[in-house]
């Protein structure tokens, strides 16, 4: 049987990190992993440094929605492939979109004949950003079940903020039987969780549809895009497109992450993440990852229009530009 163990957490939270790093680990690296992005083009798969052909991304949708058989269809390939020799794993490690409801995925692993025969259903790693999670948790159906659906909660971010009382109880409300941990090892994704615990929570999920325990839950509003450019972007364009985006969106910016050709720094793609009301400092990549090297930054967003990041980009670097071009 082949162990799989689901990573999961709200948009930002930091699983494709946690993912790196279990993959530098070499007592791990014989893992298949699946990424699952929200939207049509997907970054996080170019960002996990794999040389083999055992990760794959899963762009169509959402996994709990439209791509569950996806998920089904993508392990049963694998599987076909590890018999045939052409890929060696051990394990499969599922990432899913931040927005996943991870309910019907459960259900799908859990239930499918052939899945079931030849996969075994480890542990459900939830993360939880300790700097949104008690607004995100109150906002948002699908993270108060990405909680309590969890085998194991870890708390990420915690550098940045201590974990406040009230997210705390809101986490032992959701889900008593799983401490959060701020420290997160290879071995706690494939611990053998019990099958009877999760079933017990599976069947007491908060926001409950009334149809079935199985139905994806998901806010309203929730919108993904791609903002892309093919040339270079000033630095100084850059740093004020994301100062304008904190100013005019702030919590509706549920998700900003791509990367972004900067004039300044030609080869070195400046790597961006942003959630709601923070940007992290652009990181510079020695070399591009794959071979598109045109800016592109993939927003999640909720009631924002998908035009206004592109318009606002253009007038700013129209401005920037002007302003360069009398200084010369």
């Amino acid at each position: 049987m082949i162990p799989v163990s689901i990573v999961t957490g709200f948009l930002g939270s930091g699983k494709t990190t946690l993912i790196g790093r279990i993959l530098r680990d070499p007592g791990f690296a014989r893992t298949a992993v699946i990424v699952n992005e929200f939207g049509q083009v997907g970054l996080d798969h170019t960002l996990i440094a794999r040389a083999d052909e055992s990760l794959l991304a899963l762009t169509t949708g959402c996994l709990c929605c439209a791509v569950r058989n996806d998920l089904v269809e993508t392990l049963l390939d694998l599987r076909a492939r590890r018999q045939a020799g052409e890929a060696a794993y051990d394990r499969v490690l599922i990432e899913t979109s931040g927005l996943a409801d991870p309910a019907p995925i459960l259900h799908a692993l859990m239930t499918d004949p052939a899945v079931a025969e030849t996969h075994t259903l480890d542990t459900l790693l939830t993360l939880v950003d300790t700097v949104h999670g008690e607004a995100t948790l109150a906002r948002h159906p699908e993270a108060r079940r990405q909680v309590a659906l969890a085998d194991a909660l870890a708390l990420s971010k915690s550098d940045l903020a201590a974990a406040s009382p009230a997210l705390l109880a809101n986490l032992a409300a959701l889900n008593s039987g799983a401490p959060p941990t701020i420290s997160v090892t290879p071995a706690m994704l494939f611990a053998a969780a019990d099958p009877a615990a999760r079933a017990g929570r599976l069947a007491i999920l908060p926001d409950q549809p009334a149809r079935s325990p199985f139905q994806a839950r998901h806010t309203d509003g929730i919108a993904s895009f791609v903002l892309q450019r093919d040339r270079p972007v000033p630095a100084l364009a850059l740093a004020m497109l994301l100062e304008a985006l904190t100013e005019h969106c702030g919590a509706r910016l549920l998700r900003v992450k791509g990367l972004v050709d900067v004039a300044e720094m030609p080869g070195q793609p400046a790597l961006v993440h942003g959630v709601q009301h923070v940007f992290a400092p652009p990181e510079f990549l020695p070399a591009w990852p794959d071979a598109d090297h045109t800016t592109r930054l993939v927003f999640i967003v909720q009631d924002v229009p998908p035009y206004f990041p592109a318009r606002l980009l253009a007038a700013i670097e129209t401005e920037v530009r002007e302003e360069a071009a009398t200084l010369a």
